[in-house]
């Protein structure tokens, strides 16, 4: 089993040239966040998640948490784990300095987050929910709210949960039952959550409960969802906890992976009503909740990048000591990391992740814009940039953690297949990501409809520019950084294809959108890899002869001849239209 660790390297180029953080750095509030700092923080944070939490992998997978007497047992060794990341900070290193926060840009957040999740995805979700909570109480708490529960939400002494779904509702929101009655300054709530992450533990002091609900007068459908915040415990008037409140776990899931994470089935109001307080306006609780699903959507998107790092890490190990067969210029049995097919599979797995990688951090980065440039103009571009790219990170970015780590059993061959060596546990793990906080389904319905449709695709159109604007720069390379540039630029034709199809066939969206954000997805990484290849190409011109500069050029090479020929499949898919499927009746798909 491989031991993890932090690609620094990789994330300090990643901040070069795809964040530029210095422009970052620069804007009003970050000024105390200069790179100097961010390169004493990183390191000290990679160091905690090597050497502390990576060890906890295995051992939460093979001792999941366990309900008994009605409270959850985390997995052994998680709560004590789970306080040093909060006396150390690392919950949420983005957190805003009026609350106790280090205020540091959200980039910075991110690869932390992305330690963490490479060190013990399903631990993970634990900071992950909570940051979800702080976002939507942020833009739709009361000043009482944010001032009572912000600070140890925070820091994490205190942890945060997304209630949505319910036992007859799933995906669709609208069928939401779970009541909310008026009681004086606040509100009883009664009813059944299923699927909440981390819903109950010992690890944080109190659980605050972000629950959609209903008030007996609301219009019914979506219209009629409110948002209720419900602590664990009551929080009394100096800050201090109080009763515990009418909420308990009744239930945690037996899952395929992320064992170390309890998915709780929650009963609020089993003895006459859990305290609530309403959060933002009465019946527009799914426009407070969305915020926090959004702001999550993007770290799972990223949950993707780094199970697939910590799948390829494992995966190379492996591959550079198991001995088997012959390989040209070595004597003996060579390791199989010689044999040209373990090449390829390690080469996929490496550029689907540094591709995803790249991705994330640039929709991070936007989002530090958007809320921190000092030009509205500006702030409202990458506010759209932002949206436009959520269903993509989250989509393509899990589409390909599933890749990845199915590749790296493949890489283990037969004993890849045995629990013991770990390399299954990733492809279990994975395998939720393209599954919560909207399936990819969703994500692709989101992006050709919400994303591209609704506005007749003026936002897609300004990122293709930017892709565009990127050939430009490159028209006097030669060698393997022209070969890039002129497959971008096959890629962008395709791209814009592809929306003209769908904007003259609207009525065709819901049966070709998969395949349209896949192809987007496979465009927009590649065409960082590209910029990532030509700033390496660059180094290695000013004389710098690091053998990682290559790598990056050769890993953008391979993307382009392995994997960007998927779009040319898409294209296809996608002008072809639905009808040859959407016209089966659900009856046709019954065998017999």
């Amino acid at each position: 089993m491989s031991v993890y660790k932090v690609p620094q390297k990789e994330l300090a180029f990643i901040f070069d040239e795809i964040i530029h953080y210095s422009d970052i750095a620069s804007l009003p509030g970050f000024e105390d966040a200069g790179r100097d700092m961010v390169d004493v923080v990183l390191p000290e944070a990679a160091r905690f998640f090597e050497e502390i939490v990576a060890p906890t992998n295995p051992e939460g997978d093979k001792h999941p948490a366990v309900l008994k007497d009605g409270e959850v047992i985390t997995s052994p060794g998680l709560d004590p784990i789970y306080r040093q990341m909060v006396e150390a900070g690392w919950c949420c290193l983005n957190g805003d300095s009026r609350y106790g926060g280090a205020g540091f840009p959200s980039v910075v957040d991110l690869a932390v987050q992305e330690m963490l999740q490479s060190a013990n995805v399903g631990f993970s979700l634990l900071p992950m929910l909570t940051r979800g909570v702080v976002h939507a109480l942020g833009l739709y708490g009361t000043d009482e709210q944010k001032e009572t529960y912000l600070g140890n939400l925070i820091s994490g002494a205190w942890s945060g949960t997304m209630n949505l779904t319910e036992p007859q509702a799933g995906t669709d929101l609208s069928a939401v039952k779970t009541k909310a009655v008026f009681n004086g300054d606040h509100y009883l709530i009664s009813g059944q959550k299923i699927y909440i992450t981390w819903g109950d533990h010992g690890c944080a002091d109190n659980i605050i409960h972000l629950v959609l609900a209903r008030r007996p007068d609301a219009p019914e459908g979506n219209q009629g969802i409110s948002l209720f915040l419900v602590p664990k415990f009551l929080v009394n008037p100096d800050g201090s906890l109080g009763e515990r409140n009418d909420v308990k776990a009744v239930g945690v899931e037996h899952k395929l992976g992320i064992h170390s994470s309890p998915t709780c089935t929650l009963a609020f109001g089993d003895n006459g009503g859990a305290v609530g307080y309403l959060v933002g306006e009465e019946n527009k609780g799914l426009q407070a909740m969305f915020t926090m699903m959004n702001n999550a959507r993007l770290s799972v998107g990223h949950q993707g990048v780094a199970v697939g790092e910590r799948a390829y890490q494992q995966a190379v190990s492996y591959a550079q000591d198991r001995l088997q067969g012959r390989a040209a210029g070595v004597e003996g049995r060579a390791a199989i990391i010689h044999h040209p097919d373990v090449k390829r599979m390690l080469m996929q797995m490496r550029a689907l992740t540094e591709a995803g990688r790249a991705m994330s951090y640039y929709a991070i980065a936007a989002e530090d814009r958007s809320s921190h440039h000092p030009d509205a103009a500006v702030r409202e571009e990458n506010a759209q940039l932002v949206e436009l790219l959520t269903p993509l990170v989250k989509g393509w970015c899990t589409e390909m953690a599933m890749e990845s780590t199915s590749l790296g059993v493949q890489v283990h061959g037969g004993m890849g297949f045995i629990e013991e060596t770990g390399a299954a546990q990733h492809m279990r793990d994975a395998r939720i990501l393209p599954i919560y906080e909207g399936t990819n389904g969703i994500q692709a319905l989101d992006f050709i409809g919400r994303k591209c449709l609704r506005d007749g695709g003026q936002v897609v159109q300004r990122l293709l520019a930017d892709m565009q604007a990127t050939v430009g720069q490159l028209d006097t390379a030669d060698g393997t950084i022209a070969l890039l540039a002129q497959r971008l630029q096959q890629a962008i034709d395709q791209c814009r294809e592809a929306l003209s199809y769908v904007l003259a066939n609207a009525e065709e969206s819901g049966g070709i959108a998969y395949h349209f954000a896949m192809m987007y997805g496979n465009t927009v990484s590649y065409w960082l890899l590209v910029k990532l290849a030509a700033a390496a190409q660059q180094r290695i011109d000013a004389g710098e002869n690091d053998r990682f500069f290559e790598q990056k050029i050769v890993t953008a090479n391979f993307f382009s001849t392995q994997i960007l020929p998927r779009n040319k499949a898409c294209l296809e898919s996608v002008v072809s239209g639905a009808e040859n499927f959407v016209t089966m009746r659900p009856a046709d798909f019954v065998t017999g």
